[in-house]
């Protein structure tokens, strides 16, 4: 919050030096949120994460399965154990062997969810640092961009506050230069993103 507003202050401090000097400073605009998502590096990440995702889950289910399995045991041994027609010997040994299949669901279930658990921590930093390599790539392309075009300052558009107002309301003269890099971003994407749908 504290970068934010020393960033607006220190935007606003050299816009008006800019003013002072008489020179009008080359101003362009971008949508980053655009950028990011339109990237096929994202899209490449995101596919990537799915597969892990769907792995974890399968992986999750299997033991799910024999955790229902388990129940279903316990449910058969419940029985036996209210069956007043068993013999008391026969149903003593059930209430044990129900003891015992009960701890074994709940010490399963219980590492099924520490694993879920870690496996999920995993792949959430595996992915924050994937988005985060993006978004420095992107960050890298728009400074060279302005850069080579000379512009004085880039804002990015879809940018907004903690009250979810845009920072850049106007700016007059603006060049929107979203479309140029995402063009530029996407030149390596391999055949099929480009000819993908919409």
């Amino acid at each position: 919050m504290i970068r934010r507003i020393l960033t607006q202050f220190l935007a606003i401090a050299l816009i008006s030096a800019a003013s002072a000097q008489n020179t009008k400073p080359k101003v362009a605009t971008l949508d980053m949120q655009q950028l990011f998502k339109e990237y096929f590096k994202t899209n490449e990440a995101q596919q990537q994460i799915n597969v892990e995702r769907a792995k974890i889950q399968k992986e999750n289910n299997e033991k799910l399965t024999s955790i229902r399995d388990l129940e279903s045991a316990l449910a058969i041994l419940k029985k036996e154990i209210e069956d007043t027609s068993l013999s008391e010997e026969r149903r003593q040994k059930a209430y044990k062997e129900h003891q015992t299949k009960f701890q074994e669901a709940v010490q399963l279930d219980k590492d099924r969810r520490e694993y879920l658990g870690r496996k999920n921590q995993v792949l959430n930093d595996k992915m924050a640092q994937r988005m985060k390599g993006i978004l420095e790539e992107i960050r890298k392309v728009v400074e060279e961009r302005a850069k080579a075009d000379d512009f004085d300052y880039v804002f990015d558009k879809s940018g907004t506050s903690t009250s979810q107002v845009p920072f850049v309301l106007y700016v007059k003269d603006e060049t929107d230069i979203t479309a140029a890099l995402l063009k530029e971003l996407n030149k390596d994407a391999p055949p099929e993103f480009l000819t993908k749908p919409e």
